[in-house]
């Protein structure tokens, strides 16, 4: 009877320390190791058992609560939260108003009146100006955009005419430097 009840204190312990450490944080992740201390103390009142069945119980249920409770904790108690400018652009449909080309490294389009740098999501590919597309992503300063699936069949596919094979690099460079030597 002494070893249950020690055995009930601690995951009260461990109960409270959870709850405390969800209110200082606010992070919506330890409350779920609290009903698992929850469920570990009243095994330990309930029946005769090894302490490691208990601590097995515990980790089970935190993680399984964490896993299919924490998203919908976090969507609901996330409703309030504003996205940024830009976060607010993730999904947005958009103008290409220069021709995207990532292996030359150019490309704009035009999203709520303003000009932003854009890339595609596979190098190689060329999104002519004028064409719809969607925003899937901000790296840094550069939009990363794909052409919108409704106007897919509509965008012909244009490869890129910028060649990164080393061996033509090292070719146009040798070109131009006996280009720079002569004399007009």
């Amino acid at each position: 009877m002494k070893d249950m009840s020690a055995q009930v204190i601690f995951w009260l312990a461990v109960l409270i320390v959870m709850i405390v450490a969800e209110i200082i944080t606010m992070g919506l992740t330890t409350i779920w190791f609290a009903g698992g201390a929850l469920v570990a103390a009243l095994l330990a009142c309930v029946l005769p058992n090894p302490f490691w069945l208990q601590l097995v119980v515990f980790a089970v249920v935190s993680l399984v609560l964490l896993a299919l409770t924490r998203p919908l904790a976090m969507k609901h108690f996330n409703k309030e939260r504003l996205l940024t400018n830009a976060e607010s652009l993730v999904g947005q449909r958009c103008v290409v108003t220069s021709e995207i080309d990532n292996l030359r490294g150019i490309g704009q389009v035009t999203v709520k009146g303003q000009e932003w740098t854009a890339r595609t999501e596979e190098d190689g590919r060329v999104i002519p100006a004028g064409t719809i597309v969607k925003i899937l992503a901000i790296n840094g300063v550069k939009l990363i955009v794909a052409i919108d699936e409704s106007m897919e069949d509509a965008v012909p596919v244009i490869r890129s005419e910028a060649n990164l094979d080393p061996r033509v690099i090292e070719e146009q460079e040798e070109e131009g430097d006996s280009l720079g030597s002569m004399k007009f």
